[in-house]
């Protein structure tokens, strides 16, 4: 692993490849790229736990189940119809 003299040299070094200029969006870049990576690998291991959770067999749907996507339910509603 590098020490301190070391990454002084190493910087150096990237300095002199990319400009002062450059290293801001290297660095925005490289960030972005690495938050993209993160959220891929979090969605597949939510995509594996997903697979791994018991279904049921008899295919039966739970009253949550019923409700389509974006519907909003008011129960204080329902209840009272």
């Amino acid at each position: 692993m590098p020490q301190g003299a070391e990454w002084l040299v190493i910087l150096a070094i990237v300095v002199l490849v990319f400009g002062a200029a450059k290293l801001p969006d290297l660095a925005r870049g490289t960030g972005q790229a690495l938050r993209i990576f993160k959220a891929e690998t979090k969605g597949l291991r939510d995509d594996e736990d997903d697979e791994k959770k018991p279904t049921t067999s008899t295919g039966e749907l739970n009253a949550a189940d019923d409700i389509a996507e974006g519907e909003i339910v008011d129960e204080r509603r329902e209840n009272n119809a």
